[in-house]
């Protein structure tokens, strides 16, 4: 009894062992619809871009509504009509609670995403959504190998110097990365326009979105100085956008 329950276990464990991790599996397509949570540059090779689809959507739909939303981007959405979003570009629970791989058997019936969709009216829904996809990024948009460069660049005490070095830094990262930062950053640039009214100040933008697209690997909390710098580098991109991603721009 003892033997065949030690054969039953080992078995399980070899089994468990062998099956594919998630993102290998999403990697190779076959958790096709999975957006949230998969890396960058899986995520825009699978689509055949250089920005996700996703990001696209939410800007375009963000941008239709009005930039003039009092704390956009600051103020939170409604955290289970986010959920709901998220779950219908994902379309699909790609594992259950006991860890088993779940695929949706006829995908043309799933519901599609249409964000002019009265349901999405609230402007604040969408910009949490764009908020926890780049959260939910594997890697940040800013790559960890980067990241004290970026900091060091925030540091340094001629602007001239740090607007060169920033756009060398901008200029080597992967294309998606580097091109999925021109179109956000061009976006919260319209935003941080329109501050007179919707107070979103540079500054107010950098609280928001330096820990998003900036943090350290490691999961110890992040030191409350690097956490400035972080804020710094959103603000440095936005006030020198066009001096920093004019290259890019013109690519």
């Amino acid at each position: 009894e003892r033997a065949y329950k030690k054969r039953v276990k080992s078995r399980l464990r070899r089994f468990i062992a062998k099956r594919p991790p998630l993102r290998s599996l999403q990697e190779k397509g076959l958790i096709r619809d999975q957006v949230f949570g998969c890396r960058l540059e899986a995520l825009c090779q699978r689509e055949g871009g250089t920005v996700p689809r996703f990001v696209q959507q939410c800007v375009e739909a963000v941008e239709q509504k009005g930039l003039d939303a009092d704390g956009i981007y600051r103020v939170s959405g409604n955290l289970a009509v986010i959920q709901k979003l998220r779950f219908i570009v994902d379309r699909e629970r790609a594992v259950t609670s006991d860890g088993r791989y779940v695929f949706p058997e006829q995908r043309h019936q799933e519901e599609k995403l249409h964000l002019s969709d009265p349901q999405w009216d609230d402007v604040h829904v969408l910009t949490g959504a764009l908020k926890l996809f780049f959260r939910e990024l594997p890697e940040p948009l800013v790559p960890y190998s980067v990241f004290d460069d970026f900091i060091a660049t925030v540091k340094l005490p001629d602007p001239k110097e740090k607007v060169s070095k920033m756009k060398e830094l901008i200029q080597s990262l992967p294309q998606p990365n580097r091109e999925t930062l021109h179109y956000l950053l061009k976006h919260l640039h319209k935003v941080m326009e329109q501050s007179d009214v919707n107070r979103m100040t540079t500054q107010n933008i950098g609280i928001v979105f330096g820990p998003t697209l900036l943090r350290l690997e490691r999961d110890a909390a992040s030191l409350v100085e690097d956490m400035v710098y972080q804020n710094q580098v959103v603000e440095l991109l936005l006030i020198e956008f066009s001096n920093i991603f004019e290259a890019s721009a013109a690519e």
